[in-house]
């Protein structure tokens, strides 16, 4: 069967403080402003992806925030211990990097909000997503 989906278009963080996440999103993972609004900042994650950071409320599809359980970046290409060193020249405390069976690695680390971020090179050597597994 041919999936319906091509990956994620969105993912969205609550935060009382979307200029703090926005920063540390920006500084230092890279990402792009795309817009802000009232309630909401949107950054580019990707070619065809956004991290939305929201501000705590009912929004106009009668969306809500509240706590994730774990999302992660793919890293670009070569650039994992580059993410690494920005991330600390910043401040944070960063896990790893991780080493997953087949050579794949792993860092991790805790934006403003204290949500847990992973950013991860296993596609940088073109492996595809059925070798993730279940």
């Amino acid at each position: 069967m041919d999936p319906l989906t091509d990956g994620f278009a969105e993912l969205t963080l609550e935060t009382r403080d979307p200029a703090l996440l926005e920063r540390f999103y920006v500084e230092a993972l890279g990402l792009r402003v795309l817009s802000r609004e009232d309630d909401r900042v949107w950054l580019a994650a990707g070619p065809r992806a956004r991290l939305g950071l929201w501000m705590p409320g009912e929004k106009e599809f009668g969306d809500e925030g509240g706590r994730h359980v774990h999302f992660a970046f793919s890293a670009a290409p070569g650039r994992l211990d580059e993410v690494k060193s920005r991330l600390e020249a910043r401040g944070a405390q960063v896990r790893g990097p991780e080493e997953h069976d087949g050579g794949d690695r792993s860092l991790y680390v805790e934006d403003p909000e204290g949500n847990v971020v992973e950013l991860w090179d296993f596609f940088e050597r073109g492996r595809p997503v059925e070798e993730l597994g279940s």
